[in-house]
Order: structure tokens, then C-alpha cells, then sequence
């Protein structure tokens, strides 16, 4: 199924799917790794920052990179409004017919699937992954590289036996009967996590029986599961941790969470200033990166 999908009526009805569809964003051509940023239509200056320092690669060791955002609607017209405004002027944008919620975090990510086999079905890697985070695009691309299995690539930061949240008051509550199981599957944290195209073809097939109602990166991984895909666990991903700043911890980990605008810059213009690092400093750095994380 995943091999022989037919996206032909999804393409002949795109306004019921998409608001923004930059449907010629890949145009056929082989993009080695597709980065999907999940946005908040609101946050415009942050997609700018991302623009200029991480966002602005293109092309990694002459493989291409491509990096788009993903967004829902907003719920007013005058933000609408700045959001086709800097389509047009960046052609990097998909928004999906859905308002942009909390709740609607699901949906998007069934977007950004359905967007890839569609639309950029030659993307040998995608990497799904949220506009607070810095992402070492070199790093992750060098790591992807190195890969000896092309397929079944569904890698990140691994969550073992995660129990669901049974609390009915809790905005993560998930009850019995959406999800009976007493762990999730291991999936990889939704903040970054990269699939080979492959996955996601086999990801689009899955979720027709999986809850849209789960949260996002669970839904991924049950998805995975049902389609028999193991995930692949690298500590190069932070996971929801802010990593603290080092030249060469950042130039040797995938990606930093909660990263201030500021400091994105900062960080971005100092890990690629070309001075490579030695295996001795990448190895001292790591340990004291790890150290003040802790802390």
C-alpha cells in the first residue's frame, strides 16, 4: 500500500486540505533531507530568525536541503493576510485548512505526512522538528550520510514505556478506550525526529486507524509500530532539553531545545565559522555541555 499510494485526488482538491499549499516547493528535484518546521501562524519573526541562521541552509556535503514550515490557520483575517503576504515572498510556507490550536498539533503533523508523500515524494530523509529548537542541519545531515540501513530510518530521541495520562482533568488525558494499552510504544520525542521516506509513506498508510485525538509524536509512534518500524535512539537528539551553549557541543549534536531568538544567531554564526574541531575538544565539550545541562 505504501509503495503504490495514488495522491492524484488529493492534488485535484487541494483548497480542502491546504489554505497554502507551495505545492511546487520540491518540484520533482531530489531533495536529500526535507526539514518541516511546525510554526505558530503568529510567530513570523521567529520563522525569520530560523531563515537566516539554521533555516538558510540549502545544500550540505552537495546534497540538497530544503527547509519549509508548517502552520493551521490563524483566527483573524489580518494575520491571514500577513501569512499570504510572506508566502509570496518566501514560498516556504504549507497551511492547512484547520485553525491553529494546542488541540489541532495532531492534525498538523498528519499535514506535514500526507504534504511529503504528495507533493516530495523523492525526499530520501525528513526531519519533523518545532521552531523553538536550534538544529545542527551539517551534523544531522553527516549522521544520515553515515547510515548503513536506507530504510525503516525513524530516529531521535527514543521515550521508553511511556505511560498514558489517565488524570480526566489533565489536558493530556487520553481515556481507555482511545488508547487501552498500559505503555505507548517507544516513539521518538516529537520536538525532532527524523523518517526516511519510506516511513512516512508507510506512517500516511497506518494513521487511516490510528486516533488523531493522541498527542502528535505518540500518534507517529504507534503508527511506526503498526507498521512494523522500531525506532532508532540517538543522544545527539535534546529531546525537550535546552542544551547550554558550547561552539563544539553544538557543532556535533542534532538539535537544542527552547533556544532564544538572540542566541540563535549568536550560536549559529559560531558553529559555522568554519574552524572545525578536534576529536579531544568535541569530546571535552560534550562532557561539559552534558554537565551544565544537568545543572
Amino acid at each position: 500500500k505504501a509503495r503504490k499510494l495514488d495522491m492524484d485526488p488529493l492534488k485535484a482538491n487541494l483548497s480542502k486540505s491546504y489554505t497554502i499549499s507551495s505545492t511546487a516547493a520540491c518540484s520533482d528535484q531530489e531533495i536529500f533531507l526535507l526539514v518541516l518546521v511546525c510554526s505558530s501562524p503568529e510567530n513570523r519573526t521567529r520563522r525569520n530568525v530560523i531563515r537566516q541562521t539554521w533555516g538558510n541552509v540549502t545544500d550540505t556535503r552537495g546534497y540538497a536541503v530544503l527547509t519549509l514550515f508548517a502552520l493551521g490557520k490563524p483566527t483573524s483575517v489580518a494575520a491571514q493576510l500577513e501569512i499570504d503576504e510572506e508566502s509570496q515572498k518566501h514560498r516556504d510556507i504549507i497551511e492547512g485548512s484547520f485553525i491553529d490550536s494546542p488541540e489541532a498539533q495532531t492534525q498538523k503533523m498528519l499535514m506535514i505526512v500526507e504534504w511529503t508523500v504528495t507533493f516530495c515524494p523523492h525526499a530520501r530523509y525528513i526531519l519533523k522538528t518545532d521552531e523553538e529548537m536550534f538544529v545542527g542541519i551539517p551534523s544531522l545531515a553527516g549522521y544520515l550520510l553515515s547510515l548503513t540501513q536506507l530504510e525503516d530510518v525513524y530516529t531521535g530521541r527514543v521515550i521508553h514505556q511511556r505511560v498514558p495520562d489517565r488524570a480526566p482533568q489533565s489536558p493530556g488525558f487520553v481515556p481507555i478506550h482511545r488508547y487501552s494499552e498500559e505503555f505507548y510504544p517507544d516513539y521518538c520525542d516529537g520536538r525532532a525526529f527524523v523518517m526516511s521516506q519510506d516511513v512516512v509513506r508507510k506512517v500516511y498508510v497506518a494513521a487511516k486507524e490510528v486516533p488523531v485525538s493522541l498527542p502528535p509524536d505518540i500518534f507517529v509512534g504507534i503508527c511506526a509500530k503498526k507498521a512494523g518500524i522500531t525506532p532508532i535512539h540517538s543522544s545527539r537528539f535534546s529531546g525537550e532539553k535546552h542544551i547550554s551553549y558550547n561552539r563544539c557541543c553544538y557543532k556535533f549534536i542534532f538539535t537544542s531545545s527552547n533556544v532564544k531568538e538572540d542566541e540563535l544567531f549568536k550560536d549559529w554564526k559560531e558553529t559555522n565559522d568554519g574552524e572545525d574541531c578536534s576529536l579531544l575538544e568535541t569530546y571535552y565539550s560534550l562532557v561539559s555541555c552534558k554537565v551544565l545541562t544537568y545543572i
